[in-house]
C-alpha cells in the first residue's frame, strides 16, 4: 500500500543531509551549534547583527580554542542596511617592534618557530570591542557572557576538537601551563567530558569587570576600559612578563598602541554578483581575481563538478594564488596592485594562459606587472602541504534590519604557549609571514603577515546580501568559490552548496610556515566520481583522494537574505560542527 506519505519525496539537484533553515525574522550561523546559539540568544534580546556576532565569535574562542584563540585574530566584514555601506575590520595584529626584516635568517636558520617569537599583538580583542563601539549597541559584558558561561562551566568536548588535540598532544606538552588545559587527566578530553577553562572564564570576566566599573561614565568609556584591561592592565602585564622571560619580543608598548583598522573593501563584478571581501593583508583579492578570470569561461555549460570544470577552476585558482605569492602583503608596507590585479584586461590576459586539456605541472609565473620586479619560482618541498590547516572558525549573522555580520576569527593553540594564569595563546599568527626579507608577506616591525582567515559578501542584483566564511587555511578562498557557484550557477540552496562534494588545490607554497610546495597536487574528496578523479589524473592533476565531508575541505557557513520573500536561508556545513539558528 502506498499513499502521498510513504511516496518517495522529490530532491532538487542533489540530496542534503540536513535541510536548509529558513526563516523570516533573523539568523544565526557559526563553527559550533553553542555559538550561534549565543549570536541566536542576543538577537531574541534585540541585539543587532554585529551584537550577535560579536558574542558568537568570542564564544568561538572558547567552544574551538583548538583552532580559534580569544588573543588570535578576527576579520571582520559588516554591512549596514540603511547605508548600504560595506566595510572591514582588520583584526589582524602586528609584529612587534623588537623584529627585524632579518630576525628569522639570522637568529632561526631561516625559519619562524614554535612559541613566543611567531607572536604577533593580539587583535581579536580589539576588533570585536572596536565593532561594539563603532555599530553595536549593547555591552562587552553582555557580549561576552556566553563565553564566560562557557569557558567557567565547562561544554562538552566533542569529536573534532579532541582529535585535534589528540593529534597535537606533543605540542601541547612542551609547555606545563597548555598541557594543564588541554590535557586535564594526562591525555586529550574525550568526546562527551565536560572540558573547563576557568583561567580563561576569569580572564573575560575580569574585562567585563573592568567595563561595568567605568560605565558609570557612558558605553564608549566602559568599552575602552574593557579593551584597557586586556591591551594595558594586568593582562597586558602577564603576557609581557612571560615574553621577557622566555625570550619573546612582545612588550607593553606594543600592545598600548595597538589598534585594528577600519578598512574599505575590496570588490568584483561576477556576472549579475557584486562581492566583496577584505583587502590584501588577507588572501581575499584573489577570490576576487578567480572569479574575474572565470568570468570569462561558460561554466554552466561544462557541468557540476564535471573534468572540464574541475579543470577549469584549479587551474585559475593557481593562476590567483601565483599572484597572492608574488604581490600580497600589509599594504601599509608593500604596494599591492590590487587594482590591477582585479581588472577586466588583466584577468583576460591571464585566462589566455589557460590550458583546456592540461594541467599546469606547478606553480604558474605570476603576472608581469610594470613596477614590481620578477622573483624567483618556488622550489618544491620535501614533505607535502598539509590539505587544508586546521585553524579558523566562522560566524554569520543577519539581523531584522538586514544588517550583516561575518567573521572568521582564528589562531590555534597548539604552536605557542598558554600565559599562565590566563588561558590565552597570544596570537600565533606570525606562522603566515615569511623569513625570507624580499618576500612581500616578511615579518617587520608593526607590520602585518598575509593572512588566509577571510570572508566574503555577495550581493545579488536586488541588493539581496550572502555572506560567506569558512575555516581552512589556504582552502578556505577554493571552498567559497565553489559554494558561490553551486548557489549562483547551479542553483542549489545554501545547505545543498555547502555539502556538496569539494576539492582543493595545493600546487602553491602553503601559508603556514614552513610553507610547503606540493606541484600539482590536488585534492578531492571521494563523492567526485572515479571517471572525473582519473581524467583529472589523465590532463597532469596529481589528484589525492580525500575521504567524504572530511574537515580538512573547510566548512563553509553561509546566508541568503531574499529581499524580495523576506526570507533567510542559512547553510552549515557538516564537516565540522557547524550550525544555523534563526527563524
Amino acid at each position: 500500500m502506498t499513499d502521498s506519505i510513504s511516496q518517495p519525496l522529490a530532491v532538487e539537484r542533489i540530496e542534503s543531509l540536513r535541510p536548509v533553515l529558513m526563516g523570516t525574522r533573523h539568523m544565526a550561523v557559526a563553527g559550533h551549534y553553542a555559538a550561534a546559539h549565543a549570536a541566536f540568544a542576543v538577537l531574541e534580546a534585540g541585539g543587532n547583527a554585529i551584537d550577535a556576532g560579536v558574542a558568537g565569535g568570542i564564544a568561538l574562542g572558547v567552544l574551538q580554542s583548538d583552532l580559534v584563540n580569544v588573543a588570535g585574530v578576527a576579520p571582520i566584514m559588516i554591512y549596514r542596511a540603511s547605508t548600504r555601506e560595506v566595510l572591514t575590520i582588520s583584526g589582524l595584529g602586528t609584529w612587534p617592534r623588537a623584529i627585524t626584516r632579518d630576525f628569522f635568517q639570522k637568529r632561526c636558520g631561516g625559519a619562524i618557530p614554535h612559541g613566543v617569537l611567531r607572536t604577533v599583538v593580539p587583535a581579536a580583542p580589539d576588533a570585536w570591542i572596536t565593532a561594539l563601539e563603532q555599530f553595536g549597541t549593547m555591552s562587552f559584558g553582555e557580549c561576552a557572557a556566553f563565553a564566560i558561561r562557557f569557558a567557567s562551566e565547562g561544554f562538552p568536548m566533542y569529536a573534532l576538537m579532541s582529535g585535534m588535540i589528540a593529534m597535537h598532544v606533543d605540542d601541547y606538552r612542551r609547555w606545563p601551563s597548555s598541557a594543564a588545559i588541554y590535557l586535564p587527566q594526562g591525555r586529550p578530553p574525550r568526546p562527551g567530558e565536560r572540558f573547563v577553562q576557568r583561567d580563561l572564564g576569569r580572564t573575560l570576566q575580569y574585562m567585563a569587570d573592568e567595563e561595568k566599573a567605568a560605565s558609570g561614565k557612558g558605553r564608549a568609556a566602559g568599552l575602552q576600559a574593557a579593551r584597557d584591561a586586556f591591551y594595558r592592565g594586568d593582562i597586558a602585564q602577564a603576557i609581557v612578563a612571560y615574553h621577557r622571560k622566555n625570550d619573546g619580543l612582545l612588550r607593553a608598548s606594543d600592545l598600548a598602541s595597538f589598534h585594528v583598522a577600519i578598512e574599505p573593501p575590496v570588490r568584483t563584478r561576477f556576472g549579475t554578483l557584486e562581492v566583496y571581501t577584505c583587502s590584501a593583508w588577507c588572501q581575499g583579492p584573489a577570490l576576487l581575481e578567480i572569479l574575474n578570470i572565470l568570468a570569462g569561461i561558460d561554466l554552466h555549460a561544462m557541468g557540476h563538478n564535471s573534468i572540464d570544470y574541475v579543470h577549469a577552476l584549479t587551474e585559475t585558482i593557481k593562476l590567483a594564488f601565483a599572484d597572492r605569492e608574488r604581490y600580497f602583503g600589509d599594504p601599509r608596507f608593500v604596494d599591492v596592485p590590487v587594482a590591477t590585479l582585479l581588472s577586466d584586461d588583466y584577468a583576460k590576459s591571464r585566462r589566455a594562459l589557460l590550458q583546456p586539456d592540461r594541467a599546469s605541472p606547478g606553480l604558474p609565473p605570476a603576472g608581469d606587472i610594470p613596477g614590481h620586479d620578477p622573483r624567483d619560482a618556488p622550489s618544491p618541498t620535501r614533505d607535502r602541504a598539509a590539505a587544508g590547516a586546521h585553524d579558523t572558525s566562522c560566524v554569520s549573522v543577519i539581523d531584522r534590519d538586514g544588517n550583516v555580520f561575518v567573521a572568521t576569527p582564528s589562531d590555534p593553540s597548539y604552536d605557542t604557549p598558554v600565559i599562565p594564569g590566563t588561558g590565552l595563546c597570544p596570537s600565533s599568527r606570525g606562522s603566515q609571514s615569511f623569513a625570507d626579507p624580499a618576500h612581500p608577506s616578511c615579518a617587520a616591525p608593526g607590520k602585518r603577515p598575509r593572512l588566509t582567515p577571510m570572508a566574503a559578501i555577495a550581493f545579488l542584483p536586488d541588493g539581496s546580501p550572502m555572506p560567506l566564511a569558512s575555516p581552512g587555511g589556504d582552502v578556505q578562498a577554493q571552498a567559497l568559490l565553489q559554494v558561490l557557484l553551486n548557489i549562483t550557477l547551479f542553483g542549489m540552496n545554501p545547505q545543498q552548496a555547502v555539502e556538496a562534494p569539494r576539492f582543493a588545490s595545493y600546487s602553491f607554497p602553503d601559508s603556514f610556515e614552513p610553507h610547503h610546495y606540493s606541484p600539482g597536487v590536488l585534492y578531492v574528496e571521494n563523492r567526485v566520481p572515479p571517471s572525473v578523479r582519473d581524467g583529472l589524473a589523465a590532463r597532469g592533476h596529481d589528484v589525492v583522494d580525500w575521504p567524504d565531508f572530511v574537515w580538512r575541505a573547510g566548512a563553509v557557513c553561509v546566508q541568503h537574505a531574499d529581499r524580495a520573500r523576506g526570507i533567510i536561508a542559512a547553510g552549515a556545513d557538516p564537516r565540522r560542527p557547524c550550525y544555523a539558528v534563526g527563524w
